[in-house]
């Protein structure tokens, strides 16, 4: 039995299942020249005119571009380049309805002719000499894809390098009306040769299945004498019978094999290229021309005459009827492809595409339109006439029912939607349109469960990324702590040696008899003297602390060491006797008052010892040789504010005793009152000075019996050194005026005297403390001592014989 090479280089032939035979109607363009047609006003270029996407956009409105200049880019293996088709300016890139039964809008070019037909650079090759990859390339780039319909990229289909035992050239224009190939092959049969030479040195076949129909006979003979001399080259004449144009039924008639479902002929060994390809790949690699045009078939008994017309890619369909003398009836209908597989346009200004290979513009009586649906009358004539071996009646009711299970599962992606189906119903069902819509429904669901695997897929690879990384990081946090926890345990370690490393640097030596009997001596030592500290007397600490100059104020600390002032006041006074009224006052009487409480009680305590003992020393009942006895005096401040009070009150009564020994024009100056209590302590020390005055002067004047009234005294120890400071500088004042003057009033010897300087700075405190004064009591207090002032100065004064007593 022959090998199935030997029964297809002998010429055998098989059949397909099915299939049916409609009015060729060829004869009207089969014989007619390739026309030419003049360049359209616009040109419309879809960006994608294959099965793929489309490629990167490589120009912008206003562009101007060349005749074969790329317009994109292909930047995957499923994207071809669309080109320009002619010279001239690009004036917009917007959406168009698209060549498709759905007629969808989809991304156009508009190009402007200029008329120039200027064209770019164009670079031809030697294929014989030319390696493998560039040949790929170049067709790739020329944008090249199958002409005979699919639209698949050539470059993919010619990239199979192992496997290939035959190369099929699809010359069977099967469907009525279409001549396009076949007068391409009329005129054109030297240069689909070498477009198939090409293609063998890409391939490598065992041999080349060449199929015509048997209704093409110049074809046949153009054909035939191009392919002499090529005894690898196998031209077979296959049965005019529709749709033996398809890829799987030419197989089968070719070479007895069947595509198994879901699968591509190259699974099988066989690689199949359309006519028209074949020869754009000899243009594209020979002469360097981009796939820019196509014959395409313009047929109808509304033209006024029908042919093949050689169109640029992207001419609208109403340019070209035009060019062949459209005249239009009611209701017309013009169809993109042939009357079985075509489909009706919605709008003349479809452009052309790479796929497209004819136009018809049928009269109603030519092409009658389809009547009204009926019911299925279960005949099973579409069942008989199916290529594909299918149940079109089963596949029909699944696709109303939207059962797209049972529609895989009858295999619905096999039919090639010849419409021999919906040739042969009795009821006029429209078949392959209710196959259509079901098919775009799958590959819409299709596309969703992808979408949703992919997002699936990216989630459950992000969640896997996020636990990774949430255990790197936890290993990373482990081994920190790990690093963090062995440096704390080396600093310790450190730690604990710099430690040993003191102890032992610093540890004791061993220390002799002799030395450790000397420790011992001078610990009891210190010992003793500790002892002998804190068993010193409490009056001897007492004078201690109120002497040093830095000891702590406390209240307690203040009454000792005014009590000391006093003592020695008091023993200063016993020791010294009368002295002379020009003697000078010791410096140890001075005392000045300080800010410091303790200091301002001591000098307090001495100003009033001192104006005690004056007070004593000179009445007329004591003699000036009798001893003054200083009184203890208070050891509180408050005590010093009652005795200023017994002042006031004296030289208030002495006062309303004596008036006539003030002169009447005597200014009495009254001192600023004071505002606070503080002021009023400075106005009760004034009086008390003036008190000591009256009397040193007019000692006859002052009764024991005489009432005093005493005024609160103040709370401020301050207080109270002010008004002792203010009380001695008024006594040193008249004791110089009583010495400065003859006849005056004899000044004690226990008083002390002041000098000038001390006497002016006195003045200036007094000046100083005078504006502080500001309360009607202190006014009147005031009043009061300058009274006792001027009456002071009166009895300073020596005696008039004639002045009453």
């Amino acid at each position: 039995m022959p090998s199935l090479f030997q029964q297809i280089k002998a010429g055998q032939l098989w059949d397909f299942h099915g299939g049916i035979h409609p009015p060729a109607r060829k004869k009207l363009t089969s014989q007619a020249p390739i026309g030419q047609m003049a360049l359209p006003e616009r040109l419309y270029i879809p960006l994608r005119q294959h099965i793929g996407v489309a490629g990167k956009l490589l120009v912008k409105a206003g562009d101007l571009v060349l005749k074969g200049q790329p317009l994109t880019a292909a930047d995957n293996a499923m994207a071809i380049p669309v080109h320009a088709p002619t010279s001239g300016q690009v004036l917009a890139i917007e959406n168009y309805p698209s060549a498709h039964p759905s007629a969808l809008p989809e991304p156009c070019l508009v190009l402007q002719p200029d008329g120039l037909e200027q064209w770019r650079p164009r670079h031809a090759l030697d294929y014989l000499h030319t390696e493998r990859p560039m040949l790929l390339a170049r067709i790739q780039q020329a944008g090249i894809a199958g002409m005979g319909g699919a639209g698949f990229p050539t470059h993919i289909k010619s990239g199979a390098s192992t496997g290939v035992d035959y190369l099929i050239v699809n010359a069977v224009e099967c469907e009525p009306y279409i001549t396009a190939d076949d007068v391409l092959m009329q005129h054109h049969a030297a240069t689909i040769v070498r477009g198939i030479e090409i293609l063998c040195k890409l391939l490598n076949p065992k041999a080349v299945l060449i199929g015509i129909e048997d209704d093409k006979p110049q074809a046949i003979a153009a054909m035939q004498r191009a392919c002499q001399g090529k005894d690898d080259y196998l031209l077979r004449v296959v049965p005019a019978k529709y749709p033996s144009g398809g890829e799987k039924q030419l197989i089968k008639l070719l070479t007895s094999k069947e595509v198994p479902n879901g699968r591509r002929p190259l699974d099988i060994g066989i690689v199949m290229q359309n006519v028209g390809t074949v020869f754009a790949i000899a243009q594209a690699i020979e002469e360097d021309i981009p796939l820019i045009s196509r014959i395409v078939t313009v047929v109808g008994q509304t033209l006024q005459h029908s042919q093949n017309i050689r169109a640029l890619i992207g001419t609208p369909v109403g340019a070209l009827l035009d060019a062949c003398g459209f005249a239009a009836e009611p209701q017309q209908r013009v169809i993109m492809g042939g009357p079985m597989m075509g489909f009706t346009l919605p709008t003349l200004q479809i452009p052309l595409v790479k796929t497209t290979n004819c136009i018809i513009a049928p009269t109603k009586h030519e092409l009658p339109a389809a009547g009204t649906e009926m019911d299925c009358i279960r005949c099973g004539a579409c069942a008989e006439v199916c290529p594909a071996v299918l149940l079109p009646q089963q596949l029909v009711w699944y696709a109303k029912a939207k059962d797209y299970e049972q529609l895989k599962s009858h295999h619905l992606a096999d039919c090639i939607e010849c419409g021999a189906c919906s040739y042969v119903c009795p009821s006029e069902i429209p078949l392959v349109q209710y196959y259509r819509v079901a098919k775009a429904e799958i590959r819409e669901l299709a596309r969703e469960e992808l979408k949703a695997e992919q997002a699936k897929a990216r989630f459950e690879a992000r969640n896997e990324r996020l636990e990774r990384d949430k255990q790197q990081r936890a290993e990373r946090n482990q081994a920190l702590a790990a690093q963090r926890q062995a440096m704390l345990a080396e600093q310790q370690k450190q730690q604990i040696a710099a430690a040993q490393q003191r102890v032992d640097t610093a540890a004791p030596q061993e220390l002799s008899k002799e030395q450790i009997i000397a420790e011992r001596e001078r610990k009891k030592a210190e010992a003793r003297a500790y002892q002998a500290a804190k068993a010193q007397p409490a009056d001897e600490k007492t004078t201690s602390a109120g002497t040093a100059p830095d000891s702590t104020p406390d209240p307690r600390a203040a009454a000792v060491a005014a009590a000391i002032a006093r003592a020695k006041a008091k023993k200063s006074a016993d020791a010294e006797p009368p002295a002379a009224p020009d003697s000078p006052l010791p410096d140890s009487a001075e005392v000045t008052a300080t800010d410091d409480p303790r200091k301002a009680a001591v000098a307090a305590a001495i100003a009033r010892a001192k104006a005690k003992k004056l007070a004593e020393a000179e009445p007329a009942a004591q003699p000036e040789d009798t001893p003054i006895t200083a009184e203890p005096a208070a050891e509180d401040p408050r005590k010093a504010a009652v005795a200023a009070a017994i002042a006031r009150a004296k030289a208030k009564k002495l006062a309303e005793a004596e008036p006539a020994a003030q002169p009447e024009d005597t200014p009495i100056t009254a001192e600023p009152a004071a505002e606070d209590p503080r002021k009023a302590a400075v106005a009760a020390a004034i009086a008390r000075a003036k008190a000591k005055k009256l009397a040193e002067a007019a000692p006859a004047a002052l009764h024991e019996d005489t009432p005093i009234t005493a005024e609160p005294a103040a709370e401020d120890p301050r207080k109270a050194a002010v008004a002792a400071a203010i009380a001695r500088a008024k006594a040193k004042k008249l004791a110089e005026t009583a010495a400065a003057e003859p006849g005056g009033a004899m000044i004690s010897a226990d008083e002390p005297t002041e000098s000038p300087t001390e006497s002016q700075s006195v003045a200036a405190s007094n000046a100083e403390a005078a504006p502080a004064v500001s309360a009607e009591d202190a006014k009147k207090a005031a009043i009061a001592a300058a009274i006792a002032r001027a009456k002071a100065r009166q009895q300073s004064k020596p005696t008039d014989p004639e002045q009453p007593s």
